[in-house]
């Protein structure tokens, strides 16, 4: 784990590194459906309509490591559903930044009243993502074929997942 982070609530201070992190993953077309990169206006309306907007922060290089955007996945009977999305950036990889930021996200549905997190495109492709869920005990739904088209125009599988957090606020703090 990289000790200097501090994962922290988006602000406007941020924007330029935060979407130069996002944007990067938009660009390499392999993890999300945006095919549009954003900018400084876009990426502040984006980030601050989320239900919470997390940025890694590393306090020695004072710089954006990566972020993660949370959001209802759903409205009225299933509003207790949200979903997420996560950007470390290319800097970062490998320090366990992704972990911290899901499980700092986990913990933040839970503040949000969410009872059920669920990601709806893993990409199966992307094994970092794949083996980090399967090691936090998220459910993994099975698989859409072809459900995504990445940057060079090849259609990719998508693994849905989700974790049921009630009764996890505790774990998380511990």
């Amino acid at each position: 784990m990289n000790n200097h982070i501090v994962i922290t609530a988006y602000s406007a201070e941020y924007i330029q590194q935060a979407i130069e992190v996002w944007n990067s993953i938009v660009r390499h077309g392999q993890a999300f459906p945006q095919e549009e990169e954003l900018d400084e206006k876009s990426g502040h309306e984006f980030f601050t309509r989320q239900s919470f907007t997390g940025i890694a922060w590393d306090t020695s290089q004072k710089m954006v490591a990566g972020l993660y955007i949370l959001h209802p996945n759903n409205v009225g009977r299933c509003g207790h559903i949200c979903n997420a999305s996560f950007a470390v950036s290319e800097k970062f990889r490998q320090q366990h930044i992704g972990e911290q930021l899901v499980r700092h996200c986990m913990l933040q549905a839970v503040r949000c009243d969410f009872r059920i997190l669920q990601f709806n495109a893993v990409v199966s492709s992307n094994t970092a993502a794949l083996n980090l869920y399967q090691k936090l005990g998220f459910t993994q739904l099975g698989v859409i074929p072809g459900g995504f088209r990445n940057k060079a125009g090849v259609w990719e599988d998508i693994i849905p997942h989700y974790i049921d957090l009630t009764g996890l606020e505790k774990q998380l703090d511990a």
